[in-house]
């Protein structure tokens, strides 16, 4: 590579992670003090992001994952107050929109946001996993629920 190309790509990364801390700071104000449910995306995100860099998917990947990693339950306040429950299947539902105007307002491109928000409307639906992004925010959000909900090996197999 060139030294052009090296500083466009070191833009590019900067950029995303300038997104991304965007994203990670609005979804904390987002979720209005709701601590356990803060550290529960931020942890799963920490996860994603580890597993996805252990298993070198490229940048335009990683971003997707850390992403919809931050985003993952973004619909489960407003399942509460619909539904007065956020079982999985209603956060699939919901999240989905309400991640498409947060990423949109943040200027994150069209293919990412339709990915982030399949992924979303998904990531309770553990039948027809069609790519490594969708395996690896499912394993994050297990491996955190494991913990936090004090399953047993047996109820997390």
């Amino acid at each position: 590579m060139d030294k052009v190309s090296d500083i466009k790509i070191t833009a590019d990364k900067e950029r995303r992670n300038y997104m991304l801390n965007k994203l990670h700071y609005e979804m904390i104000k987002l979720y209005n003090g709701d601590a356990k449910r803060i550290q529960h995306f931020c942890k799963v995100h920490s996860y994603a992001k580890l597993i996805a860099q252990m298993e070198n998917v490229d940048d335009k990947c990683l971003f997707i994952i850390e992403t919809a990693a931050l985003t993952h339950d973004i619909g489960i306040h407003t399942c509460e107050e619909k539904y007065g429950e956020c079982g999985g299947k209603l956060q699939e539902k919901e999240g989905p929109a309400i991640a498409a105007g947060l990423l949109d307002r943040f200027g994150f491109d069209s293919e990412v946001s339709e990915r982030v928000q399949y992924l979303i409307g998904h990531h309770h639906t553990y039948n027809n996993i069609d790519g490594i992004d969708y395996q690896i925010l499912v394993e994050a959000d297990f491996l955190v629920n494991i913990c936090d909900d004090n399953l047993t090996k047996d109820a997390s197999i």
